[in-house]
């Protein structure tokens, strides 16, 4: 049975080890054992090795653990992706400087790696999530928290502590010279306590010329240190050659004066030393080890030259530490430590005098004493041992082996900090083990052999001064006084083997001569009564002779074993003068002669140690008994034995415990192998000890660590030797229950029966397997296991029925909520769980029923959370995964129940019990991942089947899974997407193929995943959880997870905080970590992520998560994110790899889905869209989307899923503003993805554009587009520019290829399709015109955005935006009618009747078109041309294509004739309103038609009447003899840089008609003052022409002129002034687009000259549209002007003139009544022509160019037309004066004549210049 690695082998034998000097402490062993059985078997319970079950507590070997690295979660304005980058680049740099090899005392478990970094093995997309979830999933640590779990005690190496120190003196001098040898002695010592806590260890300096301190063959004192103390300490005690008497006296070594001794000095010294052999005190010293209370080893009082260690103490209190020493021992944890002040001793003296304050103090020896001291790690060595090699144990860093358990972070630490590999072995065969005089006063079993005897000679009072020494030897009789001693005692000289004597040290010259030698025999096992003690004392003359002095015998002692060996007090002796045969007995004792009349006067102490005698008379009295009964010399019923075995309940705590493994194997003896009263009687006793042992130990655990200890190592089966325990215990303790069973009384002992049964289990279960492995030792190949053992049917019978018994008792007593039913289900599950590792699986699985039929289906909560805690116990079986069924058809019998009890629990009204059976799953399924033993491909897919029926159950019954609270959702979610990760694609399938509905379910859980798992930054805004229009509904759930954190996270983040810094402070593991270095060491802060949370939870920082994080030290708060990013990171990935499974099970038509809609996978593609994402996430997801729309495009880009596309469509625009290029490069794919798609099913993008154009307007509600510059004034803002880009990204042919490779995509991903050519697929222009149509519209929406600020000041630039909004958002109905009627209502509020009522023409224009392109029947296209004809922008192509593409919610469906007519209606009012009465005509034209097909007469009549009164209003305006204006027109030019886009245009402005120039010069000063900043704003006084280039730059100008209208069938040429009113004589539509103004200019430079100089400029203006417009300001496109010379503007002002009256004559005129308004503007017109006092206008024409020097530079053709001009003028001059006469009446009749008597005087005025026209006129 020796451990075998690879054999089927299960235990391993351990070979004891001592940790104190065996070969110094065994007993004499000169009887037989034979006669003594109960000896036989001390020294087997001692001496065997022990025996482990390697099985036991279940072996574990996992893969090495995950590790983390940032994931990239941006927000819009985020970029952490470049951060980090920049932040590798500086730690890189600052690494170069430093060692590159230098590691973190964390280990590589947490460096910055490439989990979810790179592709994942294998056919997934990435990292498993589970592995997320639990990154260093520790088996140990879970397994910990199951309810009785039995945890692995290490070896109890008796003796030993948590630290042992290793002395070595290394060297003495003296001042004076070092010449004689020197002996000395060292024990722990107890200053407080004057006691002595382990034996000496003896050690001797030669002088110099031998001395070699390095040698390491010299021996080590190696001691025990318990707990630290200031009172512990080492004593050191020297002693030298007995001074000769008038020689060389000690007192050398202390003089005041440095004075090395003289040669004839040394010369005396080093011959008498060689002679005399006998030692006298010299000198002595305390070395404290723990001083005040901290780790220190120095001198007495601490010299400043002395080293301290720093960590002895500390590696007891703080766990393993990297220990920095001073000193040169090989293992690096040694420290030197001088001794420099020796106290001298002049007298002999006990140990307990030395610290006495009235002990006189002597002069300092003039010397010092150098010892090294080393710690030992016995700790780990003990684990070394048990474990094997530990590294073997871990396969990787952080993974404990199954030895290590319970210790393994210790020891892993350990391994870490390389304090390991040196230090196991640093006990060396030459070195000196101290007993540990505390081990027999300690209550622990004794796991060693030891049997000695200390003797301490204190003090001799005789009656004069003498040298006096005492020699001692042991004695087996005092018959024979020549009969050699026994050869037992150890000599006080280094190295020697044991003697038949040993005497002590010399008291010189003293009447009470004190000792402090420690003399130690070793005992014989058995003495008889006269063994004893011999003590000769001896008086030595110390003067050298003839010879060397001889040693003179004065007296004797004698000390009888029996009587006085377990004396604890001081012994008194008598001396006796002589020795006397039989001096022991009464009859030799009357013989005998004493000194000292009698008296006793020689005062020893004994100490007894020994492992085979006990204290205890009634364990003795057992030993006695049990001896006798072996032997079969006690009667047959032995009722001896019985009282023996009664009474041990009496014996006292301390020897019951220290004698435990002996006592207890006597016992199990007597059960296996005992009649039936004797069975019972010693099962009795063995519950009463076991439970004082539970009770009454130190060890407060359940599972007492002793007993744990005598189970697992000690307990041997008897070593094969004799029948095994189990039958009989099985049998004892079965009969006792059912005793119970059937009502008996069985006494209080029962209760303690069950509270022990783990033990009485364990022992049966080891029982059983060691039977079997012996049985199979020798006939079983090599690495073959044992196979199981089939039980004797009446051995299971009787454990059926115990088994029976005890789930009874637990069943009542947790219904009565008694604590020890918990403990007694443990260990009945225990049981189980060790069954299955040694008898056939089938006999167990009858147990596990029977437990089963007794807990069946939901019961009270301690019921239930017994079964869970059974099944959990049970499936932590390390076969579990290989385990049969019950039937051969089953598959795994236990998985099966496991599976049906926890959906069970999860519908438990008891919440504790939920979390507990969702926490049991996870950790399972953990064990499975990371078990080293299941990684291939094909045992996942094993085990992932065994857990595929639990997906079923959820999915039947959904409301229990949404019954379970957030955090257990989320365990439930881990644990099925961790199935469906590693199950086949056929299993897969098989979900999906019973019904549409179940399918529709199952994906409904992985929108749960997304949805529970989503990680969001904490300044993540609302756009980075979707929008309000987010399909998954409002977010019920914490953005962050970490409130109930899985419990291994604990483990991940209290290391990685840990791991602290790089070498120059640089980060390990993120950028943030820079600013908290400073913090790492701050005790405040724990490193512990529960303790922390605990911490911050108790002080009360905040109620809310967010706060509790804040609180967190930064470095876990880091770490804390960076688990939370790989685990979101994860399951996103793993619920991607599941659609892409889906996607081709879809294509195939295998599965139960909607084929119409794919409504479950657009719910999960919603579902990423709408969570947080990380840029993995995006990089692995473009591939795949590409893939569904080439296998699905068709169906996903239906009508059916417009829902789908438009958020999509809607996150890919989002994704395309953020900040990290990546993400805005995956967003353009994505965008080109579903153009190619629209080209491929479609065959153009006439649907999607709208699409896109309605999902960039709810986008553009919700991102920022402008932010606010430090002005306060607001600018575009980083997102608009970025989503700019991208949309310019969409249509770049040249860049495409490149990004398509960079995000995984072939380059031909868009241009080829396999269904049709090419050229059909995909066309550049036609991606460009769409990417041109949305930048459109962001342009718009930015503009619009930008006026925020502005837009109640400035309406004009507040219309002017709502009508780029308008027109942007063309594509789509609704939009565009949306901005219509938003700038309706402006227009409307700024009283622009005109402009408003063409709003709701263009809106009932759209509507119409809708209609007749729907063939509705009301409207033709005739009557949208007569629409058009109002208002131009009724555009047909438009409105086409956006009937086409309708998109759900948005279109043309929703337009309908009653809208149309409201609109309709509506403008007619509002051009009613501006008294464009011939606009309202046209429209109740088309308003008609509609009444007509609906033959609504009374709305007809009403339409004719209304048409009735607008041709009156059109008559009245006619015949107004004030010419009616409608509006008035202004051009402005705006020049400065501070106008932005205005800057250099020039815009026509129609502003209502009682508007005048100085009225607009107002309005647009105090409009553009506001937006100045103090920049001056001038207003250019006239008209001239602007050169921009000569204004002054830093001021900003307005120029305002007003302007009017152009008639089409105007010549602009004439040189006539132009009225106005001379052209509206008929019906005309009021639709301007040019406009005109005169400026009068001379070629000087002035403005106004004579009118021989005045030249006219006549400008006309274009603008963009015509006016009644949708806006009250168009661009002017076109300027162009005409030049008048002085001439002509003079021949054009009189033919003005002249036209005027002829107008005014030959108009006609229907009625009388129109005679009186002819009359008045006859008169006002003749009288600025003839009127005295006006006539200067004719005159001063004829007086400028008919007289002097001007006349003489006209051209004869100007001068024929000048004067034809002015003879004209006169001509119609005069007939309008006749009309006139013919007019007036009386009242007139004076007017008339100063009208005659004016153009009398004017034509005699003119005959001067014109001599004809006397005769014309």
């Amino acid at each position: 049975m020796e451990t075998s690695e690879n054999g089927g082998l299960r235990f391993r034998r351990i070979p004891r080890q001592s940790s104190s000097s065996c070969d110094r402490m065994d007993p004499v062993l000169d009887e037989t054992l034979e006669q003594w059985p109960h000896l036989n078997e001390l020294v087997q319970s001692y001496g065997a090795d022990w025996v482990k079950d390697e099985n036991k507590y279940g072996r574990y070997e996992s893969v090495g653990p995950v590790s983390f690295s940032n994931q990239i979660f941006e927000g819009p304005d985020t970029d952490y992706e470049k951060e980090i980058e920049l932040s590798n680049k500086s730690r890189s740099k600052t690494q170069g400087s430093v060692d590159e090899h230098h590691e973190s005392t964390s280990g590589s478990h947490f460096l910055e790696s490439d989990f979810l970094g790179a592709p994942s093995s294998g056919n997934h997309i990435g990292e498993s999530p589970l592995l997320a979830y639990e990154p260093v999933f520790d088996w140990f640590n879970e397994r910990s928290t199951i309810f009785g779990q039995r945890i692995p005690a290490n070896i109890s190496f008796q003796y030993s502590s948590t630290l042992r120190i290793a002395v070595k003196v290394l060297k003495l001098s003296f001042q004076a010279g070092f010449v004689e040898p020197f002996h000395g002695s060292m024990c722990l010592y107890n200053r407080e306590r004057r006691e002595k806590l382990s034996e000496d260890f003896i050690f001797l300096m030669s002088p110099d010329e031998t001395q070699d301190a390095s040698s390491s063959a010299e021996p080590r004192g190696i001691f025990c240190v318990d707990v630290p103390s200031a009172a512990i300490c080492l004593l050191i005690q020297l002693e030298k050659p007995a001074a000769e008497e008038g020689g060389v006296t000690s007192s050398v070594y202390s003089r005041k004066e440095p004075v090395n001794l003289s040669e004839r000095e040394k010369q005396k010294l080093q011959i008498w030393s060689r002679f005399m052999p006998y030692r006298e005190s010299f000198a002595w010293a305390i070395v404290p080890l723990f001083e005040g209370g901290s780790s220190s080893v120095c001198g007495v009082s601490s010299p400043p030259g002395s080293p301290i260690i720093t960590s002895i103490a500390g590696s007891i209190s703080q766990g393993v530490g990297n220990i920095s020493l001073d000193g040169g021992h090989s293992s690096g944890n040694s420290v030197r430590v001088e001794i420099s002040n020796l106290s001298k001793v002049k007298e002999s003296y006990t140990e307990e005098s030395l610290l006495d304050p009235k002990r006189k103090i002597h002069k300092p020896v003039k010397g010092t004493l150098v010892l090294e001291i080393e710690k030992l790690q016995t700790g780990a060595a003990e684990k070394c041992v048990e474990g094997g090699s530990i590294n073997g144990g871990l396969t990787g860093p952080g993974r404990h082996s199954v030895e290590i358990d319970s210790q393994s972070s210790y020891i892993v630490q350990l391994e870490r900090n390389g304090s390991m590999a040196h230090r196991l072995t640093s006990a060396s065969p030459n070195d000196f083990q101290a007993f540990d005089f505390r081990i027999t006063s300690r209550n622990e079993p004794f796991l060693q052999i030891f049997h000695c005897l200390y003797v301490y000679p204190l003090s001799v009072s005789l009656n004069r001064k003498r040298n006096l020494f005492i020699r001692v030897e042991l004695r087996e009789d005092d018959a024979d006084l020549r009969k050699p001693p026994l050869e037992v005692m150890h000599p006080r000289e280094p190295g020697s083997t044991v003697k038949t004597w040993a005497h002590t040290q010399v008291a010189v010259g003293a009447k009470t001569s004190c000792f402090h030698d420690e003399i130690k025999v070793s005992l014989p096992t058995i003495w008889s009564p006269t063994h004893h003690l011999l003590f000769t004392f001896f008086h030595v003359d110390l003067q050298m002779k003839v010879e060397a002095p001889k040693p003179v015998i004065l007296g004797y002692a004698s000390l009888p074993l029996s009587a006085y060996v377990q004396s604890k007090s001081e012994i008194s002796l008598p001396l006796m003068r002589e020795l006397v045969p039989q001096y022991l007995q009464d009859s030799g004792k009357e013989r005998v002669e004493y000194l000292e009349d009698g008296k006793s006067i020689f005062r020893l102490r004994l100490h007894l140690c020994s492992s085979l005698y006990p204290m205890s008379e009634r364990i003795r009295d057992f030993f006695l008994e049990y001896d006798r009964h072996i032997l079969r010399t006690s009667p047959p019923w032995g009722s001896e034995l019985l009282e023996a075995i009664n009474s041990l309940k009496n014996a006292d705590s301390m020897s019951l415990l220290q004698f435990l493994h002996p006592v207890l194997n006597m016992l199990l003896h007597l059960i296996s192998n005992g009649g039936e009263t004797l069975q019972v009687a010693a099962f009795r006793a063995m519950v009463n000890i076991l439970t004082r042992v539970q009770h009454e130990s130190v060890d407060d655990g359940e599972r007492n660590l002793f007993l744990v200890n005598y189970i697992d190592f000690a307990f041997d089966n008897f070593g094969g030797r004799q029948q095994s325990v189990y039958p009989g215990l099985s049998t004892v303790w079965g009969s006792l229950a059912r005793s119970k069973a059937k009502g008996y009384r069985v006494g209080p002992v029962y209760d303690d029966v069950l509270s022990m049964a783990w033990v009485f289990l364990e022992l049966i279960v080891k029982s059983m397997t060691l039977e079997q492995t012996r049985s199979f030792y020798h006939s079983l190949p090599m690495g073959e296991d044992v196979p199981p053992m089939q039980l004797k049917e009446g051995v299971f019978r009787c454990i059926t029925q115990l088994y029976d018994c005890l789930l009874t008792e637990v069943h009542e007593r947790c219904k009565k909520g008694l604590g020890l039913a918990k403990h007694l289900n443990s260990s009945l599950a225990f049981f189980c769980y060790d069954l299955l590792s040694t008898v056939e699986p089938r006999q167990v699985f009858e147990l596990v029923s029977l437990y089963l039929d007794k807990f069946s289906g939901v019961c009270q909560s301690a019921l239930h959370d017994c079964k869970l805690t059974f099944l959990q116990i049970l499936c932590d079986h390390d076969l579990f995964v290989e385990m049969p069924g019950r039937d051969p058809s089953d598959r795994n019998y236990i998985s099966s129940i496991l599976i049906q009890e926890i959906f069970l629990t999860w519908d438990h009204e008891d919440v504790s019990m939920r979390i507990k059976a969702a926490r049991m799953l996870v950790v399972l399924l953990c064990k499975h991942e990371f078990d080293i033993r299941y990684q291939k491909p094909e045992d996942k897919l094993y085990i992932a089947q065994l857990y595929f029926p639990l997906l079923g159950q959820i999915l039947d019954e959904m409301p229990v899974f949404y019954n379970l609270s957030t955090s257990e959702k989320r365990e439930v979610l881990i644990a099925v997407l961790q199935v469906m990760r590693n199950l086949d694609d056929s299993s897969l399938i098989k979900a999906w193929q019973l019904s549409i509905a179940r399918t529709r379910l199952f994906f409904k859980l992985l929108e749960e995943c997304l949805i529970h798992f989503e990680h969001r930054k904490p300044d993540d805004s609302l756009l980075m959880g979707g929008s309000m229009r987010s399909p998954v509904g409002d977010k019920i759930f914490s953005s962050k997870y970490s409130d109930r954190l899985s419990p291994a996270i604990n483990h991940y983040l209290s290391e990685a905080a840990r791991q602290e810094v790089g070498p120059l402070g640089t980060p390990e593991n993120g950028y943030l970590w820079q600013r908290v270095d400073s913090q790492l060491s701050s005790p405040s802060q724990p490193y512990s992520l529960r303790e922390a949370l605990a911490q911050a939870q108790s002080s009360r920082i905040g109620v809310s998560t967010q706060a509790l994080r804040e609180s967190l030290h930064p470095i876990l708060r880091q770490k804390l994110e960076l688990w939370e990013e790989n685990l979101s990171a994860a399951v996103s990935l793993q619920v991607l790899e599941i659609i892409k499974k889906f996607s081709a099970a879809v294509a195939s038509h295998t599965i139960a889905t909607d084929y119409g809609k794919l409504d479950c996978l657009t719910a999960v593609f919603m579902a990423f869209f709408s969570h947080n994402q990380p840029l993995i996430f995006w990089n692995a997801f473009f591939p795949v989307f590409n893939g569904i729309l080439a296998l699905h495009g068709a169906t996903l880009m239906a009508r059916e899923n417009d829902r789908f596309l438009k958020q999509i469509a809607f996150h890919l625009l989002r994704l395309a503003a953020f900040r990290n290029e990546n993400y805005r490069k995956r967003a353009v794919i994505g965008l080109q993805l579903l153009i190619r798609s629209s080209f491929s099913y479609f065959t153009q993008t006439a649907r999607l554009r709208v699409l896109l154009t309605i999902t960039l307007s709810e986008l553009m509600s919700e991102v920022q587009v402008t932010h606010m510059k430090p002005d306060g004034s607001l600018e575009e803002s980083g997102e608009a520019q970025r989503l700019r880009k991208s949309l310019e990204g969409i249509a770049d042919e040249f860049q495409s290829p490149s990004m398509l490779k960079e995000c995984g995509l072939p380059e031909n991903a868009l241009t080829s399709n396999g269904k049709k050519s090419p050229e059909n697929c995909w066309s550049w222009s036609a991606v460009g015109l769409l990417s041109e149509s949305l930048l459109l519209a962001l342009d718009a929406s930015l503009e619009h955005a930008l006026l925020a600020s502005v837009m109640m000041l400035d309406r004009y630039a507040a219309a002017e935006s709502f009508y780029k909004l308008a027109m942007a958002f063309a594509p789509v109905p609704d939009l565009h009618i949306m901005w219509l009627l938003h700038l309706c209502d402006a227009h409307q509020e700024m009283q622009s009747w005109a402009e408003a009522a063409q709003c709701a023409v263009a809106v009932a224009g759209v509507v119409m078109q809708a209609l007749v392109n729907r063939n509705d029947g009301v409207w033709n296209f005739d009557h949208v041309s007569a629409l058009r004809k109002i208002c131009p922008i009724v555009s047909n192509e438009i409105t086409c294509e956006a009937s086409v593409a309708e998109v759900e919610g948005y279109g043309a469906s929703k337009l309908t004739v009653d809208s149309a007519v409201k609109y309709l209606q509506l403008a007619s009012k509002l051009f009613a309103q501006a008294e464009l009465h011939h606009f309202c005509a046209s429209i109740l034209e088309l308003v008609i038609p509609m009444y007509k097909s609906r033959r609504a007469y009374g709305q007809l009549a009403k339409c004719h009447t209304m048409l009735t009164n607008i041709y009156e209003s059109i008559l009245e305006q006619e015949s107004s003899p004030i010419p009616f204006v409608d509006a008035t027109y202004y051009r402005v030019g705006f020049y400065g840089r501070k106008f932005g886009k205005l800057d250099k245009m020039e815009y026509v402005y129609r502003e209502p008609r009682d508007v005048r120039l100085g009225d607009i010069m107002d309005k647009l000063s105090h409009i553009y003052d506001s937006r100045m900043d103090g920049t001056t704003l001038l207003v250019i006084p006239d008209s001239r022409q602007v050169n921009a280039d000569e204004l002054q730059a830093e001021v900003c100008y307005l120029q305002i002129t007003a302007v009017d209208p152009v008639m089409e069938e105007e010549d602009l040429g004439s040189r006539r002034e132009r009225i106005f009113s001379l052209s509206t004589g008929s019906i005309r539509a009021r639709v301007f687009d040019r406009f005109l103004f005169d400026t009068p200019f001379t070629k000087t430079g002035k403005t106004q000259g004579g009118l021989e100089d005045q030249w006219k400029r006549r400008t006309v203006l274009q603008t963009e549209g015509s006016f009644p417009a949708l806006v009250n300001r168009l661009r002017v496109t076109k300027s162009e002007s005409l030049e008048f010379s002085p001439v002509e503007n003079a021949i054009g002002m009189i033919e003005t003139r002249t036209a005027a009256l002829r107008n005014e004559l030959e108009e006609p005129r229907s009625s009388e009544g129109d005679q009186l308004p002819r009359l008045q503007s006859l008169q006002r017109i003749l009288q600025g022509s003839v009127a005295v006092q006006v006539n200067s206008g004719v005159l001063s024409v004829c007086t400028a160019f008919l007289s002097g020097e001007p006349a003489t530079r006209l051209r004869s053709q100007e001068l024929q037309q000048l004067i034809a001009a002015l003879l004209e003028f006169m001509a119609v001059c005069k007939r309008a004066i006749r009309v006139h006469f013919r007019l007036i009446g009386e009242e007139d009749q004076e007017f008339h004549t100063q009208l005659v008597n004016g153009f009398q005087s004017l034509t005699a005025e003119l005959s001067h210049y014109i001599p004809a026209i006397l005769s014309e006129l």
